[in-house]
């Protein structure tokens, strides 16, 4: 397993499918102005396997497949196909926003994915459609219900929570862990890409343990479950009765960085060394001229070597080139 020059283990690789999306959540991606990469420049299927390939070989071991929207791809569930077959991964998931599900959650579980994030923001039908604004809950509840039929499990929800459109929405977002086996995951809002959507996440950043202290004030004490992995983003509850899990994701107000073992493929090609900083290391000359896997899996060793030891944001300092529907998450 490689090791940055911080003595961190990284076998996590994030791969971006597509900067396209479907809904333009208010934090994300805003209405006009957007540029998205040419359609030629996307990795391939193909590509994507070769990486996935070369990174197995070097010790990655957990894949999972973001976007934009991920299933906007025409061959999203091929890719599945392909990675799960790839010796060394043992843990293959991907992010969505279930507006696709529907027809896709069975393709998507027969072919070998096993774990699903779903991103919903509220479950009141208005003030959804206020901060996810293309989509309706109506669509993404329906995406839900195909994941778990499919057999999915447990599914996890994501929300990020952003004040006066959803922080009080939460109570009944957490509200499903006390009624269901699934996890539900409050997320900070992060300062990404240096356009209206990070103006946003300075003006009406929510810190987590104000979100936590409005769960516990309406529904109860939670109590904390010891972490499975140290380098789990999420620090994870139960209520006293619940059989799901509750979980914050603080990047802002509680830093993991020390213990990321993330590395990211964006859509266009370039190993994107940190979510919250601007370096990056271009892989597609290797894969497109003929450099082979060695070339790959060189490339990703000099990535894991550049990685930051973490994030600047008390200087000020966030990623400005991409937004996060072009990083992935």
């Amino acid at each position: 397993m490689p090791q940055d020059s911080f003595g961190r283990e990284i076998n996590y690789l994030r791969i971006s499918l597509t900067d396209h999306c479907n809904l333009r959540c208010v934090y994300c991606m805003p209405l006009r102005g957007l540029t998205f990469v040419p359609g030629d420049e996307v990795l391939t299927a193909s590509e994507i396997e070769q990486v996935a390939k070369a990174a197995a070989k070097v010790g990655f071991n957990k894949i999972r497949l973001t976007g934009g929207e991920p299933l906007l791809r025409k061959d999203a569930v091929e890719i599945v196909d392909r990675l799960q077959k790839i010796e060394g991964i043992t843990d293959l998931g991907m992010t969505t926003n279930a507006i696709l599900l529907p027809d896709l959650a069975q393709p998507l579980f027969d072919a070998g994915l096993r774990r699903i994030n779903i991103h919903i923001d509220t479950l009141d039908p208005a003030r959804l459609k206020r901060v996810m604004r293309f989509g309706t809950f109506e669509q993404i509840w329906s995406g839900i219900e195909a994941a778990d039929e499919a057999g999915f499990a447990p599914i996890k929800l994501n929300s990020v929570v952003v004040r006066d459109y959803n922080e009080e929405d939460v109570v009944d977002l957490a509200r499903l862990a006390l009624e269901r086996n699934w996890h539900v995951r409050f997320i900070e809002l992060m300062p990404l890409g240096g356009g209206e959507c990070a103006r946003l996440s300075l003006s009406q950043y929510v810190p987590n343990p104000e979100t936590k202290e409005r769960i516990e004030t309406e529904l109860g004490q939670l109590r904390e479950i010891p972490p499975t992995s140290p380098s789990d983003e999420s620090r994870n509850f139960r209520f006293g009765q619940g059989a799901g899990v509750v979980g914050f994701i603080s990047p802002v107000s509680d830093p993991y960085c020390g213990t990321c073992n993330r590395m990211r493929l964006t859509a266009d090609g370039k190993f994107h060394l940190c979510l919250l900083n601007d370096h990056e290391v271009d892989l597609k000359p290797a894969l497109r001229n003929g450099g082979g896997g060695k070339a790959i899996g060189d490339l990703l060793a000099q990535a894991v070597a550049q990685k930051p030891t973490g994030h600047r944001l008390d200087e000020g300092v966030s990623t400005q080139r991409r937004a996060m529907f072009q990083i992935g998450g």
